[in-house]
């Protein structure tokens, strides 16, 4: 029902035979301006009809339309890993009011032209009463549904609480094994632990975000960090503009700085987090260290907190954000959004992104339609808040920070998995191009039955 042949949008679901609908993810759709909101809008399921909703991750585009079904009659149960609950509770809501302020701003121009107006697709009290359908469950604890299908979540190390889905399906003697990757983490990640083995399964549902790619060594993110710092802010005197995923990406660039400024290699320089929501996320990572690896876990004997340095500082109002953009010195600035579409971190590119001693630093991934591909490939002018800037700033990326694997990292992931016992493989949450890649990778390295399906395609298990 989503994230099919695309990288947003992630919901999959699975109907029994004996009537049970469970829906895996319930992800938004992002970066195809008007035509996404339809999309969110149009679900192909009826959500009073779910009966549970199993959840791998905390990110938007897997768990941003969760209130929206429960606006419209879903009371079913969301099952998800403790940190993935911790995080939606500040995701959703921080989603219901950013579709709140950009339904307003909508809304005015369309005043403007005698158009009616249009209803927000949900709003802050929607994401606060959906939460209370979700109960947590642990890594390796089975939860069983209702005498017939038994779910396990083991860790897949994208960001802190991310899952992968084991569902064991009982049809009479019959059983039907089916795993869900939800997105699938990095390994020697500077933060998280690595992603684990998982049980063998007849049927497999798997990212490929990154099928066609292969990334540079993380062991070589902090030093590339630390040379897009002295560039701009030594050399130039200018600011380095970090648009990042707050949930995730967020965490690892401040605890990189953190590592910086304690080995005495950051310049004197002023560090800021621009957004409210990483700075909720930083402080839900500091309750989950059973999610940490031993790295970090070794590094907090000798510093207490990863997350926090004396010219590090954490911004939460509006006008503390809106002084940035006047302020002359040279500073790190870390805001979200990763791929550039909503947040302040707009506001810091439509006051900077044509001086060319500002640097803007990419550190994910940008699905092909948003404004962060745009400028990262090198458009020449681009429209934000409807006007028009040239791109005159310094283009930097760092791909090795990516938290989706690799296809190598990928194949590493499924290796656990007999490939004579796995009957067919899906891959979802790709672009279409990305996806033949991987699936030709697939076949070379044994892999066979690899399926990329359709959007609304069903398949009887």
């Amino acid at each position: 029902m989503g994230a099919t042949r695309e990288v947003t949008g992630s919901k999959h679901l699975i109907t029994t035979r004996s009537g049970l609908n469970i829906l895996l993810d319930c992800g938004m759709y992002q970066g195809k301006g008007l035509e996404t909101d339809a999309m969110n809008r149009d679900l192909g399921f009826d959500p009073a009809a779910i009966d549970y909703l199993i959840l791998s991750h905390a990110h938007i585009d897997h768990s941003g339309l969760i209130p929206y079904i429960y606006k419209l009659g879903f009371r079913g149960t969301v099952l998800c890993t403790p940190a993935t609950r911790d995080l939606c509770s500040i995701m959703l809501a921080d989603a219901g009011r950013i579709q709140m302020q950009d339904t307003a701003t909508f809304n005015k121009k369309r005043k403007a032209q005698g158009l009616p107006l249009v209803e927000p697709i949900y709003d802050e009290q929607d994401a606060q009463a959906c939460m209370s359908c979700f109960i947590s469950v642990p890594y390796h604890k089975k939860f069983n549904i209702e005498g017939e299908v038994s779910v396990e979540f083991f860790d897949a190390g994208h960001i802190l609480g991310s899952a992968f889905v084991y569902l064991d399906i009982r049809e009479g003697r019959r059983h039907v094994k089916l795993g869900f990757t939800g997105d699938i983490g990095r390994y020697d990640k500077q933060i998280l632990k690595d992603p684990e083995p998982f049980p063998q399964v007849d049927y497999l549902i798997m990212e490929s975000t990154y099928g066609d790619r292969l990334h540079e060594s993380m062991q070589d993110a902090e030093q590339e960090l630390l040379m897009a710092v002295l560039d701009t802010c030594t050399k130039k005197k200018g600011k380095l503009i970090v648009p990042s995923f707050a949930i995730g990406r967020a965490q690892e660039i401040i605890y990189a700085l953190d590592r910086l400024e304690h080995a005495k290699l950051l310049p004197d320089i002023d560090v800021f987090v621009d957004s409210p929501l990483s700075v909720s996320a930083t402080n839900i990572m500091r309750l989950h260290p059973e999610c940490f690896n031993q790295g970090i876990a070794d590094y907090c004997r000798t510093d207490p907190d990863p997350f926090g340095f004396d010219r590090l500082h954490y911004i939460q109002s509006v006008e503390e954000s809106k002084q940035l953009n006047v302020r002359h010195r040279p500073c790190v600035i870390i805001s979200a959004s990763g791929m550039m579409e909503a947040g302040r971190v707009k506001h810091h590119l439509a006051n900077h992104i044509e001086n060319p001693s500002t640097t803007i630093l990419c550190v994910g991934y940008c699905e092909p339609s948003t404004l962060g591909a745009k400028i990262m490939r090198g458009d020449e002018t681009v429209s934000i808040f409807g006007q028009s800037h040239k791109v005159r700033a310094e283009l930097r990326r760092i791909e090795s920070l990516s938290g989706h694997g690799d296809y190598n990292e990928m194949l590493r992931y499924i290796s656990c998995q007999n490939k004579r016992k796995l009957k067919r493989l899906f891959l979802v949450h790709g672009e279409e191009e990305t996806q033949q890649h991987f699936a030709a990778t697939l076949e070379e390295n044994g892999w066979h039955n690899v399926a990329i399906p359709s959007y609304r395609e069903e398949v009887e298990l």
